[in-house]
């Protein structure tokens, strides 16, 4: 898979980011949360991100 950095909220690797893939997917880097009180499938997790990465991803057309 090639993935490519697209936006971050800072320069330092353990920063919230949103890469694309060549597969026309998103990976997305943040923390995980353990309070969402959520039944997620053991094959999926949930990452939590800033709202102004998004914001500054949708302002830099990249998404």
């Amino acid at each position: 898979m090639k993935v490519t950095k697209l936006v971050s909220t800072c320069d330092i690797k353990d920063c919230p980011t949103i890469y694309a893939t060549d597969r026309g997917t998103f990976l997305v880097q943040g923390e995980t949360p353990t309070d969402h009180r959520l039944q997620i499938p053991a094959h999926e997790t949930l990452v939590e991100i800033p709202m102004e990465l998004l914001q500054k991803a949708v302002r830099d057309n990249l998404i």
